[in-house]
């Protein structure tokens, strides 16, 4: 399944970087890219833990950038 989310507060390249390689690493994430620029995240994952790789995915992202907030573009 693939899923497109609004990084609201990515303010720099190095964060979105760092967000790209720690959501990479969560069980059941087939591909994930950040856009810097456009502060979106594309997520392919497997479907049946989609709730589980959200939360994950919010927790990576805040570790990342205190100030990131991910939604659903």
């Amino acid at each position: 399944m693939k899923r497109i989310y609004k990084l609201e507060g990515l303010d720099c390249a190095h964060c979105a970087a760092k967000v790209e390689a720690a959501v990479a690493k969560i069980a059941g994430v087939q591909s994930v890219h950040v856009n810097f620029l456009t502060q979106k995240m594309t997520l392919e994952c497997d479907e049946t833990r989609l709730d589980a790789i959200e939360a994950q995915a919010r927790i990576a992202a805040q570790k990342a950038d205190g100030d990131i907030e991910m939604r659903r573009a």
